[in-house]
């Protein structure tokens, strides 16, 4: 069986995930690179074994190119939908890294451009192909959590903008919300059973900024870091309701006065209970007596490397018709009526509600 010829369109940070699955994937072919910085593009090419890759600085011509068979986007939040819809129309596979998109609107035309072309859309929902999430997921499915219907998630950064396209709105679309909210709201979404939402109430706040001037702490910072630049919330908190009566309370930031960063994520049912993170484990009851049960696996915790590999050979499975993705376009429109609907609601003053 030939390879998926794949591209890449965007060569920055996160792209490095991509360029190393399709790398180590034995069923794809990197054929070319799309990046406004040339030299860019071409050094990626080269580190990840495809110096013969086709460079593009337009991803107009990219998605013109017959030899390729899929892309993946990762480039700022803004473009996510240009260039899938531009894809998909092409004829090609498309991955993009969340979020989806940055509107509701935008999510709804690019699951209207994958219905009509037939093809694979795949959001980078990347902590569902985690093994704690993997294992979790199979005790949900058989029922040892009984009726999920409350999660509780917090993704806290004490010092954590990482500047750059990440903190200009009009490109990222938001700050920790979008950009770190939305992998935890989707993991607890997803192993509720991806329940319809009925109502967002949120508040975002941008009281701290990206606190360029502390000293004596590092963090990450985006390559093109201008501390002048932040036009994105620094803390955002929410409840999201659910058709079926469940919900989910989730705080994020980037910038919080803060003992040391915190990641929790933790579902709660009739039957039983589960923290994903920092690690897996799962508690029920049995004999009148409660239960702390700690799976023996390798992973207890996301595994960053593992888990974009796992995406990536999904992805490409889907390519060859083998399975079905696990994150479709559907899933990236209700995430963006999530996240919109936060950001709309502490604009507002008031709670959101959706028909």
């Amino acid at each position: 069986m030939s390879k998926v010829k794949v591209a890449v369109v965007g060569a920055g940070s996160i792209s490095e995930m991509h360029f190393g699955g399709y790398e180590k994937n034995s069923e794809a072919e990197l054929v070319a690179v799309c990046d406004l910085n040339a030299e860019r593009a071409k050094e990626k090419a080269v580190r990840f074994g495809a110096p013969e890759a086709t460079i593009y600085t337009d991803y107009k011509e990219l998605v013109a190119d017959s030899n390729i068979d899929a892309i993946s986007i990762c480039t700022w939040n803004n473009s996510h939908a240009l260039i899938a819809i531009a894809a998909l129309e092409a004829g090609k596979h498309v991955l993009v890294e969340k979020p989806l998109c940055m509107t509701v609107e935008e999510a709804l035309a690019v699951q209207e451009a994958q219905r009509k072309s037939g093809k694979t859309l795949q959001v980078g929902y990347v902590r569902r192909y985690g093994m704690n999430t993997r294992v979790l997921k199979k005790f949900i499915d058989d029922g040892d959590l009984g009726q999920i219907y409350y999660a509780k998630a917090s993704c806290l950064r004490r010092l954590g903008n990482p500047g750059g396209w990440f903190s200009d709105k009009e490109r990222s679309g938001g700050g920790p919300l979008i950009d770190l909210g939305v992998h935890v709201i989707d993991l607890c979404w997803y192993l509720m059973g991806k329940p319809k939402v009925k109502s967002v109430s949120g508040n975002t706040y941008n009281l701290l900024g990206n606190r360029n001037h502390i000293e004596n702490l590092s963090f990450y910072k985006a390559s093109d870091y201008d501390a002048n630049v932040n036009t994105v919330e620094d803390m955002a908190n929410a409840l999201i309701r659910f058709e079926n009566g469940a919900s989910l309370a989730v705080d994020v930031s980037f910038s919080l006065h803060l003992k040391q960063d915190e990641l929790n994520v933790k579902l709660f049912g009739d039957k039983g209970g589960a923290e994903v993170e920092p690690e897996l484990l799962i508690l029920g009851e049995k004999h009148n007596t409660i239960l702390n049960m700690s799976p023996q696996i390798d992973h207890l915790s996301f595994d960053f490397n593992r888990g974009f590999q796992n995406e990536v050979d999904h992805f490409i499975d889907c390519c060859l018709g083998r399975t079905e993705t696990l994150c479709p376009a559907e899933d990236g429109v209700e995430m963006m009526k999530m996240l919109c609907g936060i950001y709309e609601s502490s604009a507002k003053g008031t709670e959101i509600v959706y028909s």
